[in-house]
């Protein structure tokens, strides 16, 4: 890898500059954006690319691998940027960029660092043993609560105590396993807080309860399911324990230090709230139209996050297990996914009119009469959201079943039912699914927690989830 830094570096430095220069100005006033409509399939290969080698170097050389990521990551979003400008153009590509960070990227990773600082700062103190029994209650709280603080602030919130009650165990990691489904993952299908395409959805003029009343009995289904098959699991892997549970002497009362951060939680749900409901006009940036109410969002979630340092002692984030790495590696990953992702967004995003080398997908969610097939709605956003940005393929989806909000809502019901469902149930398939996958991968693993690569992850997943789902499709779409 020494031998990429020098160019790595060399090539961030041009960037820079051009972006900074008065030619970028003039370039970008000359047009932007670039048509998904003409680009094959080679396009797509940095970010399968950069999925495979968060699949990959981990396995083959994982302290390498820590140290790197970063560069690995950056090499891939070059390894797009590079060719989209030489052959569509430095306007374009900076259109693409701008876009994707100002809108999806830079929104995205600040309100995972509120809700990971703050939420990073409340410590459950107990002593908990994780019986099977024990660990079914905090994934009921944990699925309870996702959808009401966001599946970021709820994992965050709960895998600690979770981590330290099984700490004594030597087979733990199918608890984080559904930890990361359920929590992660399913328990924020009920509001737009729980996860980000619903937010979208949201915005677009979902209403904020329509997702409660009509994904609530879909989501128990699998919730229980899930339960139940994590009973069985957990169950046979604590009847094979050889550890024996640490007797302590001085058993650690129930409580919850550092309180006032929960409070900071409602603070970033308020932004957040905010920034749906509120019109405060828009600027333009290299043609890019950033709304100013996001911006507050985004400076409130910031405020927020640096209260909540001012607030939390030092001495109750370390009895917590709280360091940088996790938000650090999520942070420089999904720099490159969002870069990377342009090419095949754009694609689908041609696709709904017809054009492109991905027409099949979208020719796929419709007979030949024009009437959505919804079970294809659901399959095809879910396995797309497993690997894209659930939330612009989310909004890909919802625009192609026509993007009228009342329409969907009503007579098109069952077909917002599956995008819906989809997007957000299958973030559970893969690390990369759902911001907090990664991040509760990572602190499991420095707790100590062999956790499954990215393919052996998406075994365990396929094996459990999959099957839940073919009997969500049969039974309710």
């Amino acid at each position: 890898m020494k031998l990429f830094t020098p160019l790595f570096k060399r090539a961030s430095i041009f960037i820079f500059l051009l972006i900074i220069s008065p030619w970028s100005t003039i370039l970008a006033a000359e047009g932007y954006g670039i048509s998904g409509g003409g680009l094959g399939l080679l396009w797509t290969l940095p970010f399968a690319g950069i999925l495979l080698s968060i699949a990959i170097f981990p396995l083959v050389n994982e302290h390498w691998w820590h140290e790197n990521f970063g560069k690995v990551s950056a090499i891939w979003a070059l390894l797009l940027l590079v060719p989209m400008t030489i052959f569509f153009g430095f306007s374009a590509t900076l259109y693409e960029v701008l876009h994707a960070y100002l809108l999806e990227y830079i929104p995205f990773i600040i309100l995972l660092l509120a809700l990971f600082t703050i939420s990073g700062g409340v410590r459950i103190k107990g002593s908990f043993q994780g019986s099977p029994i024990v660990n079914i209650g905090f994934l009921v709280i944990g699925t309870l609560l996702a959808s009401w603080m966001g599946t970021t602030g709820a994992a965050m919130l709960l895998i600690r105590p979770l981590l330290r009650a099984n700490e004594w165990r030597s087979s733990k990691k199918h608890v984080v396993i559904f930890f990361i489904f359920l929590v992660a993952n399913i328990g924020g299908a009920l509001t737009p807080l729980g996860d980000p395409p619903l937010f979208l959805g949201f915005l677009q003029g979902v209403g904020f309860f329509w997702t409660t009343s009509n994904l609530i009995v879909e989501m128990l289904f699998v919730v229980i399911l899930l339960l139940t098959v994590f009973y069985f699991v957990d169950t046979y892997f604590y009847k094979k324990e050889t550890n024996t549970p640490p007797i302590e002497d001085n058993k650690e009362a129930f409580g919850i230090e550092g309180s006032i951060n929960l409070v900071l939680i409602l603070g970033v749900i308020g932004a957040v709230l905010f920034s749906g409901i509120a019109s405060l006009g828009t600027i333009d940036i290299y043609h890019v139209t950033v709304d100013y109410e996001n911006i507050i969002r985004d400076l409130v979630l910031l405020g927020l996050t640096l209260l909540s340092l001012k607030v939390t002692t030092k001495e109750s984030r370390v009895a917590n297990g709280f360091n940088w790495f996790p938000i650090q590696e999520v942070g420089k990953l999904f720099a490159g996914i969002f870069i990377t992702i342009i090419a095949p967004i754009s694609m689908l995003k041609a696709a709904n009119v017809g054009e492109g080398a991905l027409t099949f997908i979208n020719n796929a969610v419709f007979d030949a009469n024009g009437e959505p097939i919804n079970a294809m709605f659901f399959w095809i956003t879910g396995i797309l959201s497993a690997f894209l940005d659930n939330a612009p393929t989310y909004l890909v989806f919802f625009n192609a079943a026509g993007g009228d909000a009342q329409m969907l809502m009503n007579e098109m019901s069952q077909t917002l039912m599956a995008i819906s469902s989809g997007a957000v149930f299958f973030g559970a398939m893969s690390y990369i699914g759902n911001a907090p996958n990664f991040m509760v991968k990572s602190i499991a693993e420095q707790n100590g927690v062999n956790m499954p690569s990215f393919g052996g992850y998406l075994v365990w997943a396929s094996i459990i989830l999959l099957p839940i789902y073919l009997l969500v499709t049969f039974i309710f779409i």
